[in-house]
């Protein structure tokens, strides 16, 4: 798929960003876009990916059996004083 620049000032954007970085012209259009478009998401209150990913993370673990039945103090080792 192809992506023709007919700005010159973006065309011109888009290779000094791929210079400075030493990628490809198209890597450093798609890491900007991806990180414009992680931005906008942000701004409008929409979840990262990250954000997502780690909330399924989470609800993956809270799924899981509690296979321990002591208390997480005594998971810890605290003692009746909260000391260890």
């Amino acid at each position: 798929m192809a992506l023709s620049l007919k700005d010159a000032e973006t065309d011109r954007l888009a290779r000094e960003v791929a210079a400075l970085t030493g990628e490809s012209l198209t890597t450093a259009i798609r890491k900007a876009l991806a990180e414009r478009l992680e931005r906008e998401r942000r701004r409008r209150g929409q979840p990262s990916d990250l954000k997502r990913r780690l909330h399924a993370i989470g609800a993956a673990c809270a799924a899981l059996p509690d296979r321990d039945g002591r208390s997480a103090d005594d998971i810890v080792g605290y003692d009746g004083d909260g000391l260890w």
